[in-house]
């Protein structure tokens, strides 16, 4: 019996974040998170839940870097814990190359 709607894991969450690349389409995006998942012995998520993240994290990663933003991105480890404090300090952070 297939499973319907399992909840994304953490590791399936990072794995759209990292494999995100604008300059091809989201569906080969959703092709490589479906290796990855498989890969892992995880339930793929669909492609309509990959598209929805992939926009989201583009959303969040559009704008100058926000404190959210940034915590966002410790947590989902593209950035290091460092981040935070160099953000909240002024210091400031780079842009992801994505």
């Amino acid at each position: 019996m297939p499973t319907i709607a399992p909840r994304i894991s953490q590791r399936l969450l990072e794995a759209i974040v990292r494999l995100d690349d604008r300059t091809v389409p989201i569906a080969e995006t959703s092709h490589r998170v479906g290796q990855e998942a498989e890969r892992l012995n995880l339930t793929r998520p669909s492609y309509e839940r990959v598209r929805e993240i992939v926009h989201e994290s583009r959303r969040i990663r559009r704008h100058r870097p926000t404190t959210a933003s940034v915590l966002v991105d410790v947590a989902l480890r593209v950035r290091p814990p460092e981040a935070v404090v160099d953000h909240l300090s002024g210091v400031g952070i780079a842009s992801l190359n994505r």
